[in-house]
This record gives structure tokens, sequence and C-alpha cells, in this order.
């Protein structure tokens, strides 16, 4: 699981439960006025991930989590809020296609590609940290949340 990063497995849940929502044609659970919640919610996990992913290019720390070394360990942007920036955009732009679409199988993606994240691809991630930047990430995971 660790080899396929999280946002190829964010399409590949949204996929599965678009082929359930036309295979099984669900009355949608969410009204038409949770349109607009929806695009929001799209937009704010869109804008969240995307400036976290230029705030590590712009500091010159590698996007890929299996990459051989780190260069540098993020702490500022939205890194002051929580450890995982652009895992939490990507929960909250799925859950905004939910609502957008509003069909009872897409609200399971943002459950699944929350429990990818954090019992898969963080821990993995968090070790490795450790290893790397020993006491700077311990005093950094002390003071920063996983989440929120």
């Amino acid at each position: 699981m660790l080899k396929i990063p999280p946002p190829i497995w964010a399409f590949l849940y949204l996929a599965l439960a678009g082929a359930v929502s036309a295979a099984y044609p669900w009355k949608p659970i969410a009204s038409p006025a949770a349109v607009p919640l929806g695009i929001v919610l799209v937009v704010t996990g869109f804008t969240i991930s995307f400036l976290s992913m230029s705030l590590f290019l712009r500091r010159g720390a590698q996007l890929n989590p299996a990459s051989e070394s780190h260069a540098t360990l993020v702490t500022n942007g939205p890194f002051r809020f929580t450890r995982n920036p652009m895992y939490l955009g990507l929960v909250v732009l799925t859950l905004g296609i939910a609502f957008w679409v509003g069909s009872l199988p897409m609200f399971a993606v943002p459950l699944l590609v929350f429990a990818t994240t954090n019992w898969v691809h963080i821990p993995y991630e968090e070790a490795r940290m450790r290893r790397e930047f020993g006491e700077a990430y311990e005093t950094y995971g002390a003071r920063t949340r996983r989440w929120l």
C-alpha cells in the first residue's frame, strides 16, 4: 500500500464509489443546498494541499515520502497547524466531492482516504522523519498535531 501515494488511493476510491453509484442508483442523501458546501470544501481542500506542496518545493523538501533522503523538515506555513496538511487537504477535498455529488458511496471516500493515510502512510513517514531529523522532529511532533 505504501508504494501507491494517497492521491492515487483517493482517485481509486472515488472511481470505485462512482462505479457503485452508477451501478446501483442511489437517492441523493445530501440536498441540492449541500452543493455549494461541497464546492467550498473542494476548493478549500485543493488550496490547502496546493499551498503545502508549493511550500515543500520552495524549501527543497521531497514530496515523495519514500525518497532516499529528506533535505529539510518543513514546520512553517500550514505545517504550523497540522503535520499533514497535504493529507488533510485531500480528505477535505474528497468530503467536498461527496457533498457535491451527494451519493452515499461517495461519503465513504473521505473515510477511506483518512484511514489509508492515518494508519498506513503517516506511521511510515513519521518513523522516517524521527530517524532523519531526530530531536527536531520530536519537538515539532510534540507541539503540532497529526491532523488538527
